[in-house]
């Protein structure tokens, strides 16, 4: 493999990945911050690092999300281990924006808890679109009745 270690590989798959790719340890402090999560939220890898979850989590949501992670904490057990999740999301310059993610439970050696892991998309896009097809179909079908 070029003299390239499978571990060296990782790092830079997740380093210069587009996507967001995060770790949160088990009190909710980011501790991985990637290039795609620099671009995606606009916080540096210094900035982000060390800093709480709130840094992209919308204020009014935080509540719910902690409630949440802390049972995930405890439990070790996720619900959302393979399924995708939909939220909102925090900007640096404090716009909103939707976000899809797919998260993994990250466990020590000896099977305890660590934190989380995620790999997410900003879909907003695709949900502005989603959501003016809805609103147009609701206009014909309004024009049927």
């Amino acid at each position: 493999m070029n003299n390239l270690s499978f571990t060296s590989l990782s790092e830079q798959i997740v380093r210069e990945n587009s996507d967001a790719i995060m770790f949160a340890d088990h009190e909710g402090l980011i501790r991985l911050w990637n290039k795609g999560a620099e671009a995606m939220f606009g916080y540096s890898a210094a900035e982000a690092e060390g800093q709480s979850l709130d840094l992209i989590i919308p204020e009014n949501l935080r509540g719910r999300h902690w409630e949440g992670y802390h049972k995930v904490m405890a439990s070790g057990v996720t619900r959302y281990g393979t399924e995708l999740l939909s939220a909102p999301g925090l900007r640096k310059d404090g716009t909103r924006f939707s976000l899809e993610f797919s998260m993994v439970i990250v466990r020590s050696e000896d099977g305890a808890v660590l934190g989380t892991g995620a790999i997410i998309r900003d879909i907003t896009a695709r949900f502005q679109k989603e959501k003016a097809l809805k609103e147009r179909l609701k206009e014909l079908e309004g024009k049927q009745a």
